[in-house]
This record gives C-alpha cells, structure tokens and sequence, in this order.
C-alpha cells in the first residue's frame, strides 16, 4: 500500500468527509524518483465544525502521525467545513507555492 492510500484511508476512516484529495507533491522536490514525502491534502468534512484552523490542523497530524515518523517530510493541510468549501467555490485545494529549497521543476 503507498503512503497516499495510507493518508487517504487514515483521514477517510476517521473524517468521513465529503470531500477528500490527496496530492503527492514529492516530484516538485528535490528527492529521490518515488520518495513520497510531500503532500497536500484537502478534507471536507463535517468534524471540523465549531473547531478552528489549529485544532483541524492538530486533528490530521494526530491521525498521520505514523506517517510524519515514517519519513512524511512536509503535509500542506486544507480542512474545511462543507460550508467554507461551497464559500471557497467547491474545488480542490489552492496550488501550493514553488519549492525554494533545490527544486526539480524549473
């Protein structure tokens, strides 16, 4: 099993959101072909209502945990209510800045 299906079952099987994607950003990076050690999420879930940015970010780190010890290097994090997600449009999450430390892409 690669480490998006983990994260993807990990924030299923917990959030049960209504939304989820999971990116592995780790080829605009300066590591090896395969690392699996950057990504990005977007959850959308109805658990995070009434919680704040911090205790959403807190909640997805706690259920990765395993992961960020097992090598996960960086997790750029978008939880979202169902309602800031209609708010936001109803995409995916918002492209992620450039690498500024060795990157491959360009």
């Amino acid at each position: 099993m690669t480490r998006q299906s983990r994260i993807e079952q990990a924030l299923s099987e917990s959030l049960r959101p209504m939304c989820l994607e999971v990116t592995d950003e780790s080829h605009a990076h300066n590591v090896p072909k395969g690392a699996e050690s950057h990504f990005k999420v977007l959850v959308v879930s109805d658990a995070f209502v009434g919680e704040q940015r911090i205790g959403r970010h807190r909640r997805i780190n706690a259920l990765l945990r395993g992961e960020l010890d097992a090598g996960l290097h960086a997790l750029a994090i978008h939880a979202w209510t169902p309602e800031e997600w209609l708010e936001k449009g109803g995409g995916g999450a918002p492209e992620s800045p450039r690498c500024k430390g060795g990157s491959k892409a360009g």
